[in-house]
């Protein structure tokens, strides 16, 4: 393991300007600044944070950062994050980015070496990856959490989930229940992560035979109930003749649920809907929510066994841990098309 030491040697100078350097303290000259981090780059230095919380006596902490807490699957997540730090002996920060990427990354200047001795990331910007390699290769643990394109690994550690199956698997579904007619809402821009959901619900219907109609069929829009609520208005306006309705999160589902209540749709026998993930709020929904449940809890023990790997210096080149495949949880919203009852 390199030592700042060794790069004092190396570069002739003190371990305390070395020190310096590293935490970003004290003054020191730019031309020297930038001989210690290519050095230190090119050794491969990582800082040993768990000797410097000894030092200064601070606690071992562990910082989660997520895009929105007021979504519910994040708080949920973070529950699942903290029971599994907290047997480590770890506390658990949790850095709410209000999808913000300025915020975001003032959370991440702060919690890097400083306040945490690791970061997990929920679902980072993608203008913020080159952001979060840099700090890896400078020493930092990073790992990202539920990364959603499992046959496009990062070059960063990280917990994936396929996503892509979540949404063929949602399709299959409706299929067999005889539906043709189905619309979709996605919780993104046609350029956001939800996309690949999308992709595995509209490529499992092509290769059934029904062809997706995007500008009839499909609304690109935000993962909220409100968004949900207006898309399904949206689309049942101007397609009525539809008989389900996927949603690529919980939440836009509970919207559309919403939607067919406002519009005296009797769900699921006048429209099934199925939504992905299967946050607490599924269940408790009446009519209970059909979903494509993802495995939160092995996600969460996955990435914070990575991160301990990453923190310990036992892992070499950035892992790729794929969990466990999404699972169909078949409850009250959806039932036989209307044409097959």
């Amino acid at each position: 393991m390199v030592t700042i030491a060794q790069i004092a040697e190396q570069t002739g100078v003190s371990v305390a300007t070395v020190s310096n350097v590293m935490r970003d303290r004290g003054k020191v000259g730019k031309e020297t600044r930038e001989r210690i981090l290519a050095l230190a780059k090119e050794l491969g230095y990582r800082p040993n944070l768990n000797a410097r919380a000894l030092v200064q006596g601070r606690a071992q902490t562990i910082a989660l950062v997520a895009s929105s807490i007021a979504n519910p699957f994040y708080p949920e997540f973070a529950q699942a994050v903290e029971t599994a730090v907290r047997k480590l002996g770890y506390f658990l920060i949790v850095c709410n980015t209000n999808d913000d990427p300025e915020q975001e990354k003032a959370y991440l200047d702060a919690v890097s070496g400083s306040l945490a001795h690791g970061i997990l990331v929920m679902n980072a910007d993608f203008v913020q990856i080159d952001a979060l390699l840099d700090m890896h290769n400078r020493g930092i643990p990073v790992v990202l959490c539920m990364w959603e394109r499992p046959q496009e690994p990062p070059a960063l550690p990280c917990v994936a989930v396929d996503f892509y199956q979540a949404g063929a698997c949602a399709a299959e579904h409706l299929l067999k229940l005889g539906h043709k007619q189905i619309g979709a809402i996605v919780g993104s821009l046609p350029t956001g992560n939800h996309i690949w959901r999308y992709r595995g619900f509209k490529e499992t219907l092509e290769k059934a035979g029904l062809q997706v109609d995007e500008a009839r069929q499909v609304r690109f829009g935000h993962d909220s109930i409100d968004a949900g609520r207006n898309a399904a208005h949206g689309l049942l306006a101007g397609n009525p003749a539809l008989t389900a309705i996927f949603a690529t999160n919980d939440l836009p589902a509970v919207g559309v649920l919403q939607a067919a209540a406002d519009l005296g749709l009797q769900v699921p026998y006048e429209l099934s809907v199925v939504g992905v993930t299967d946050i607490q709020l599924a269940h408790q929904m009446r009519p209970a929510l059909t979903t494509v449940a993802v495995p939160t809890q092995e996600a969460a023990d996955m990435a914070v066994a990575i991160l301990m790997e990453e923190i310990q210096q036992a892992q070499g080149q950035p892992a790729m841990r794929i969990t466990a495949a999404p699972q169909l949880v078949v409850r009250g919203s959806t039932t036989r098309a209307r044409a097959s009852q």
